[in-house]
């Protein structure tokens, strides 16, 4: 027995592929084009090990994954692979098209063929679990209800728009062709191998350098916040228990304004890491110019998910901030190995 990852080097599916392969979880086939935020680093504890497999390759290669299918015979396909940031969809909304709409189409059509051959038994068991966002559901007001499954799609920003796109060929596969998906829609992720473009470890990683803390607008944009590792948890519980054909929203119980997630990472940083001039991390802080269409608040309603599939978030924002500065702390050559080149160039340009 055999899973399909895709795009699982980067920071969600190489956290996936660690928990699931260190719990003792069948092998695993990994795909991942390599873009700037995969990076095998993040999976070099797995070298020399039998049970991990990792092919370089675009998720929209329909020839590579109808061959990778064929070779490897997957009972399940879990679907990472994603251009995942809101201000670069701003700055290069194509290559969120090609990704996220069109390599999800291909990924789906090549599943589709695959699905279509197999026996009866292995048909019951197949599983193309689909990993999408929270911001497909669009932005809410300071007192409007979390988000539900039922929630009508309002995507705002070109990423946003590309995955509800995503979503929705899930949902045509599954109901057209009788394809076995599930599709999760978790809120803002955070926690180990995570590309320093992203709030908190951009945050972390500029603290440390002394440089500016960069908070848009007036900082009181409001995330629900989901450690990784409960997430991943999630993924292997909907995968094993969900209902096929079904939409489930994944949230960390953790709503918070960017402005105070700031503050408390930097409360962490000065009793982990003390500045040698003895000021606070919080003086480094600086106000940017808000970004185009940024939403305002998301929030999760996780009923549906701890009902159906029985599962909840085992992090507190209190263990998980926590977690998640030490580890950047403690893996200070996996930083500095992936803030160079690009990513140098994009901060400069996002944040001038």
């Amino acid at each position: 027995m055999t899973i399909l990852v895709t795009g699982g080097a980067g920071f969600i599916g190489a956290n996936f592929v660690l928990d699931w392969l260190k719990a003792g979880g069948e092998p695993i086939v990994n795909l991942d084009k390599l873009t700037y935020a995969g990076n095998l680093e993040s999976l070099a504890s797995l070298k020399g090990n039998n049970s991990h497999v990792f092919m370089r390759g675009d998720i929209g290669d329909a020839n590579l994954v109808e061959s990778l299918l064929k070779q490897h015979k997957p009972r399940a396909i879990i679907n990472f692979a994603a251009e995942s940031h809101v201000d670069r969809s701003i700055h290069a909304p194509e290559d969120f098209i090609q990704t996220n709409v069109v390599g999800t189409f291909r990924l789906l059509d090549a599943a589709r063929h695959y699905f279509a051959a197999l026996s009866d038994a292995d048909k019951a068991a197949f599983r193309f679990l689909h990993v999408s966002t929270d911001e497909v559901y669009g932005s809410l007001e300071l007192n409007d209800p979390a988000f539900t499954e039922t929630k009508r799609y309002e995507p705002n920003s070109p990423y946003s728009a590309s995955k509800a796109a995503s979503d929705h060929l899930v949902r045509a596969y599954h109901h057209t062709y009788h394809l076995p998906v599930v599709t999760t829609n978790c809120s803002n992720n955070y926690g180990p191998y995570q590309f320093p473009e992203k709030l908190i470890p951009l945050i972390i990683h500029n603290a440390l350098a002394g440089k500016p803390l960069p908070i848009y607008g007036d900082g009181q944009q409001i995330r629900d916040w989901l450690y990784v590792g409960d997430h991943c948890t999630a993924i292997k519980a909907v995968l094993e228990r969900g209902k096929l054909g079904e939409v489930y929203n994944i949230g960390g119980n953790n709503e918070r304004a960017n402005l105070d997630t700031v503050k408390t990472l930097c409360a962490i940083l000065d009793q982990e890491k003390p500045r040698t001039d003895g000021k606070k991390y919080a003086a480094q802080m600086t106000f940017v110019k808000d970004r185009p269409g940024h939403d305002r608040r998301y929030a999760i309603d996780p009923t549906k998910i701890l009902k159906e599939v029985g599962w909840r978030p085992a992090e507190t924002p209190e263990s998980g901030f926590a977690k998640t500065v030490k580890w950047y702390l403690d893996n200070d050559a996996w930083v500095k190995n992936v803030t160079s080149g690009d990513y140098r160039n994009w901060v400069a340009k996002q944040y001038a």
